[in-house]
Order: C-alpha cells, then sequence, then structure tokens
C-alpha cells in the first residue's frame, strides 16, 4: 500500500449501539479521558486526540450480549481492550463510573468488564 492508494479505507471508530448513545459516550469518555462529542439524541462519539475513537448509535431494540455467549442468547459481536498499568486501581475505576465486574474471568492478568448498557470490555496489564 502507498500513501497515494485512495481506495484504502481508514478505520475512524467503532461503533457500538445503545439505547441511550449520550450516556454511554460520557461513560466511555469518563474511563478514557477521551473528548465526548453529543452529536444529538441518536449518535455519540468519543475520541482520543489522535487515531481512531468510538461511536455510539441509538439502538431502540437494543439487547445486551451475553457473556460467555451460549448458544440461546444473543453473543458478544467484539469487545474492546484497554492496556491499563495498574488492574485493581482500573477496575474499582471502572466500576466508580458504571461499569460491573463480568461473572466469568479467563484470565488473571485480564479484567473482563461490562459497560452500563453490557457490552464487554477488557482491562490488561501490559504483556498479558
Amino acid at each position: 500500500m502507498t500513501a497515494a492508494d485512495a481506495s484504502m479505507p481508514t478505520l475512524s471508530a467503532t461503533v457500538l449501539q445503545s439505547p441511550e448513545p449520550i450516556a454511554l459516550a460520557r461513560f466511555y469518555g469518563a474511563l478514557t479521558g477521551w473528548t465526548v462529542h453529543e452529536d444529538g439524541p441518536t449518535w455519540a462519539r468519543v475520541r482520543p486526540d489522535e487515531g481512531p475513537g468510538l461511536s455510539m448509535q441509538y439502538e431502540p431494540a437494543y439487547v445486551a450480549p451475553t457473556w460467555p455467549g451460549t448458544v440461546d442468547a444473543p453473543g458478544m459481536q467484539l469487545h474492546l481492550d484497554f492496556q491499563v498499568e495498574d488492574l485493581a486501581a482500573a477496575v474499582a475505576r471502572a466500576e466508580g463510573l458504571g461499569a460491573r465486574v463480568a461473572e466469568y474471568q479467563p484470565q488473571d492478568d485480564v479484567r473482563v468488564l461490562l459497560d452500563p448498557d453490557g457490552h464487554p470490555f477488557c482491562l490488561f496489564l501490559p504483556g498479558a
């Protein structure tokens, strides 16, 4: 690929469905320190100074995924990974913002949490 290849896409965001996109954007903005852009009641964005961010889109029929997945319930389609330096402190901070620790934890140096809408995300230590 060359810099002049206009046909190559560039990732700008991952979009999460939400029954309350503004509230979810505020959660991720507080979690990451990224800037929240409230574009209206059905769309919000969270962006770092550089690089891709997250977007939240209103979905009135939203159903939270299950973690771990099961054959009879909507499973996780994707999850977000965030590296942290202090796992216990990061988990406590995320919980204070409205996340909850998932019941199932597959690794000792990773914590699976659920955001306020139930999307799974992971906090992990360097090298994990």
